[in-house]
């Protein structure tokens, strides 16, 4: 049962992950609990299917784009961790960075979404991502 468990937590997070990466925010949505609590290294908490929902959708623009490389995820239970690459795409500026991410999920929703970061990695993705559209790379 626990690898049943497991799988659908997994699945769960790769689904919502596919779903924000293809603009489905929607889609996305359907899979947090009205109750998420989606928190970031050092800023507000955001608490609320509706308040994440329009930070969602403000992704959703010609202009700006999500995606993520997953390195690593496991699960023990309703809880699963996540290593990977974000990539944030402002126009032709793309920055990626390295996160590690939490989610715990109640009745195969995601109830929580915890993602550590580093600031400094943020700042320097950030920083050749300006350089690599500046040159046309």
């Amino acid at each position: 049962m626990e690898t049943e468990l497991n799988q659908d937590a997994v699945t769960t997070v790769r689904e919502f992950f596919t779903a924000m990466e293809v603009g489905a925010i929607g889609e996305a949505l359907e899979l947090v609990h009205p109750d998420i609590v989606w928190k970031n290294t050092s800023l507000p908490d955001v608490r609320g299917v509706k308040r994440v929902g329009k930070l969602l959708r403000g992704l959703d623009r010609e202009q700006l784009g999500f995606s993520a490389r997953m390195h690593h995820i496991a699960a023990d239970g309703a809880v699963v961790l996540t290593d990977r690459t974000d990539i944030l795409r402002f126009g032709p500026v793309g920055i990626e960075f390295w996160v590690m991410g939490t989610f715990e999920l109640v009745d195969g929703r995601i109830i929580l979404w915890h993602d550590h970061f580093s600031w400094e990695n943020f700042l320097r993705g950030t920083a050749v991502g300006l350089v690599k559209a500046a040159l046309g790379r």
